[in-house]
């Protein structure tokens, strides 16, 4: 590279930091504990709900999860979830509601394509390597648990 191009580039590389918009790092971190928190306070007033309706603690979180997975694809088809999460950040990417957030996101874009090779094949797109990555570390925290309590052997 020749002393013209440097200077072009280094101007360039100028530009670009002063354009580029400065994180607010203080609001962000509020406003994502905050809908965070909103969002599991939800989760709880519908798991006191299905508490008082099923029998046991396993049913009831069961049925919580499931709510919770069908308000976040609502919430997605309906444009609020979207909105929010630019607002809020990580608050809203990181409970459950986010990752049905992700899986319906993905299926709503591609239905025009098809309910099998639209719709079917891409809404794992962005989801498939998360649900990979619990089952191969569910299984290896599995597996060394029981060897740490003698269950194999």
């Amino acid at each position: 590279m020749d002393k013209t191009q440097q200077d072009l580039k280094a101007r360039y590389q100028q530009m670009v930091k002063e354009a580029t918009p400065k994180p607010r790092y203080g609001k962000n971190l509020i406003l994502a504990f905050l809908t965070g928190g909103a969002i599991c306070t939800i989760g709880q007033l519908v798991y006191n709900l299905f508490d008082k309706i099923e029998p046991s603690r396993i049913e009831t979180t069961a049925a919580t999860l499931a709510a919770m997975i069908a308000l976040g694809a609502v919430a997605t088809g309906l444009g609020i979830y979207d909105w929010l999460a630019e607002r809020a950040g990580m608050g809203a990417a990181v409970p459950i509601t986010g990752f049905s957030n992700t899986v319906t996101a993905a299926a709503m874009d591609f239905k025009q394509e098809g309910y099998i090779l639209g719709m079917g094949s891409k809404m794992f797109i962005v989801a498939g390597p998360v649900l990979v990555y619990g089952v191969v570390a569910s299984f290896i925290i599995s597996l060394f648990r029981a060897v740490l309590t003698g269950i194999l052997f």
